[in-house]
């Protein structure tokens, strides 16, 4: 069975996230506030959805007890 790249994957959503963070400090300085909100919710989802990853990477290593 082949291993799922749990920690490459978490870090590629978490570093694009953070990307969208400083996007939308770019935006907000910009003047540009319209897009603001709706770029820094993405980049709340996707920080937690990084978070849902490691919660999953975490249990999937625990040995399963049935």
């Amino acid at each position: 069975m082949v291993k799922v790249p749990f920690a490459s994957l978490s870090a590629a959503i978490a570093m694009l996230a953070t990307a969208l963070g400083f996007l939308t400090v770019q935006l907000r300085a910009e003047g540009y506030e319209q897009y603001v909100e709706s770029v820094a919710c993405a980049s709340v989802v996707l920080y937690v959805t990084a978070a849902l990853v490691v919660v999953t990477w975490v249990r999937a290593r625990r040995p399963h007890s049935d």
